[in-house]
């Protein structure tokens, strides 16, 4: 019949199965990035998520300058079938395509953190950044090229209730880290450490785990990555050999250099500058009574190394003495034992040559940086004990001796008394101006010598603030210690060219009668007897003073220029000489500068018969008080007491 479908049932089923194998076919067909493109270009497209608004907006041009740009969108949202897809996707798997590194990610602190529900912990996109927009390492906008990678760290580790809350031990390592040596480079393009290169990137462990890269015994290899020839070295010191046996108190890398913020070693916060190495770096180690009782570490090295010459030189700020390293060695510190060690002794010459040339091996045959003891340095030890003890003898014999006279003259109604007109005059211009060039470098050289002693004194603080630049301390204490000998050489001089000097001379030698004025005096100030000793033109006083003086000028002179002239001195004595000279140089000074105060000045300042001052060193005439009564003694230098031959032809005196 016309118009009647015939129906044919083979056909029909084969219709049907053609239609349902096509859609099957165009449902798995994966969805075009441009799809995709059509709903999230569109500008301020967003969801909330945990609370939070997210973006979902997606920029084609910078997707299409990302390293993900040659993929569909299907291939990391794997669960989209259909536009628009459902509203929650699963979370994009990155290990589809870098499946060791979201591996080690997995067993990273931050991995294991974050699947222990710590939602702050970082994922990929939060180092790589935004995965629509991500780009090579190599490319300056990546979050991880290396002059970004310490901001990109910094994001949680520099934020401080991140850092509380997770108990992270660091304070502010991404602002120390900036500061090092390290950063610098890497700001300047010459490649340098970031913290990838010491931590790693995706499997980041803990410095307590043995896998990490920064785990203690680990760190010489991983700074090894850059230094080479360093930790090749550093391998073969008695510290590197003592690591590799898993001696945790083995000092590495990170206990001299520091650990985020590394300076150069010419910087004055670097745990390595010269200035600090000795108290700070070495001095952790060589000066802790637990590693000392633990290693049998002597413990008197660091101080009586900050005791020494080099020690004080470096405390005051001249940072080209020698320190712990210029010695020892920097990587290649070994035993003294060891041939093949800076310190052993046929080494030592070599060693100390380097600042002392010509020092020979006479330099080795004294101890170094000992504290002075009956063993180790029997010399200085009874020097200083010897010292110690005639300084507070002879100290207390002073302060006793005038604070007796001080008190009977108190307590005595004195009568003002003028000057007699004829008093003689008892300072010469010559004997003036060697006193005032004797007063002022003898001040400035107490004020010098005890800066490089006490260098942290607060009085030492405005000298020493040019010393690192200049050498002012040292410039200054020498050019005092030349116009002191000079003076002692114009005296001298003096002394043999004039009759009348060398009569003075013999006034000022010791009699028998300054033994019964002494005790005639302390008898009267006690109140013992009521007739004053009359001394005549020089006292036992007087004496006292000016030959304590001469012996005194004596020993510093010579033990300083050994001191000043180490390399001359050293070429042909052994070093113990120049011990016993700092020795003597120190407590003969400290005996001086107190003789001074407590003896000089109270009898030229402070004694009330002259107070406020004895002017003499000024106009030469005597006091009024002293000339009164030594007027009435003979005079030593009258004609009975200079010889004939002696007699000058002509004498205005």
């Amino acid at each position: 019949m016309a118009g009647k479908i015939e129906y044919r049932p083979r056909i029909c089923f084969a219709v049907f199965f053609i239609s349902i194998l096509q859609g099957a076919l165009l449902w798995a067909q994966p969805v075009a990035k441009e799809v995709c493109l059509g709903c999230h270009s569109v500008p301020g497209l967003q969801k909330i998520r945990d609370g939070k608004t997210v973006s979902l907006q997606i920029e084609p041009a910078s997707f299409d300058q990302s390293i993900h740009r040659a993929f569909e969108c299907t291939t990391c949202h794997s669960d989209i079938s259909q536009v628009p897809h459902k509203p929650e996707l699963k979370p994009v798997q990155c290990d589809s395509c870098h499946a060791p590194s979201v591996k080690a990610y997995k067993e990273s602190v931050h991995g294991k953190a974050r699947a222990q529900g710590f939602k702050e912990s970082p994922t990929c996109s939060s180092c790589h950044g935004d995965i629509h927009k991500l780009v090579a390492r190599s490319e300056p906008s990546s979050p991880i090229n290396p002059k970004n990678i310490a901001k990109t760290c910094a994001v949680c580790h520099a934020d401080a209730a991140l850092v509380k809350k997770f108990r992270i031990p660091l304070v502010r390592p991404v602002e120390a880290y900036l500061q090092s040596v390290h950063a610098r480079a890497v700001a300047a393009g010459k490649g340098g450490a970031v913290c990838t290169d010491c931590h790693g990137s995706h499997g980041i462990l803990p410095s307590s785990d043995s896998a990490s890269q920064i785990w203690r015994a680990r760190v010489p290899e991983t700074c090894g990555k850059c230094h080479a020839n360093v930790l090749s070295i550093y391998s073969q010191s008695i510290h590197g050999e003592a690591a590799a046996r898993g001696v945790r108190d083995a000092p590495v890398c990170t206990d001299c250099h520091g650990e985020h913020r590394i300076l150069m070693r010419t910087e004055p916060n670097s745990p390595v500058f010269a200035a600090n190495v000795a108290g700070e770096t070495c001095g952790g180690c060589h000066s802790s009574t637990r590693l000392s009782e633990k290693y049998g570490l002597p413990l008197d090295k660091v101080a009586a190394f900050k005791d020494s010459f080099h020690g004080l030189a470096l405390r005051t700020g001249q940072i080209t003495a020698a320190n712990c390293a210029s010695c020892h060695g920097v990587h290649d510190i070994r035993p003294s034992s060891d041939p093949r060690s800076h310190v052993n002794k046929i080494n030592l010459p070599k060693t100390c040559g380097q600042c002392h040339p010509g020092a020979g091996t006479r330099f080795a045959l004294g101890p170094v940086h000992v504290t002075a003891s009956a063993s180790s340095s029997p010399a200085v030890y009874w020097i200083r004990l010897i010292y110690l003890w005639v300084i507070f003898v002879t100290i207390g014999f002073m302060a006793l001796h005038n604070g007796v006279d001080f008190l009977h003259k108190a307590r005595t109604a004195r009568p003002a008394i003028d000057a007699p007109p004829s008093a003689a005059e008892r300072m010469t211009k010559a004997l003036r101006w060697q006193h005032g060039v004797v007063m002022v470098s003898f001040v400035l050289l107490v004020y010098t010598g005890f800066a490089l002693k006490y260098p942290e004194g607060w009085w030492a603080v405005p000298l020493l603030s040019w010393e690192t630049q200049l050498g002012l301390r040292g410039m200054l204490h020498r050019a005092a210690a030349v116009a002191l000998m000079g003076a002692l050489f114009w005296h001298l001089v003096e002394l043999a060219a004039s009759p009348v000097l060398r009569a003075k001379l013999r006034g000022l030698l010791f009699k028998r009668k300054d033994i019964s004025d002494f005790f005639q005096l302390q008898l009267y100030n006690l109140g013992r007897i009521q007739a004053k000793p009359h001394f005549g033109k020089f006292s036992y006083i007087e004496k006292l003073e000016y030959w304590a003086f001469m012996w005194g000028m004596l020993l510093m002179t010579a033990t300083g220029l050994v001191l000043w002239f180490e390399n001359f001195a050293l070429s042909f004595l052994p070093k113990w000489v120049s011990d016993i000279a700092t020795a003597i140089h120190f407590y003969e000074a400290v005996l001086a500068t107190l003789a001074i105060l407590v003896w000089h000045f109270y009898w030229v300042i402070f004694d009330p018969e002259v107070y406020p001052m004895d002017a003499s060193w000024w106009h030469g005439k005597p006091p009024a008080a002293r000339a009164s009564e030594r007027m009435a003694e003979k005079d030593a230098t009258s004609a009975a007491e200079i010889k004939p031959n002696e007699l000058p032809k002509r004498d205005n005196k």
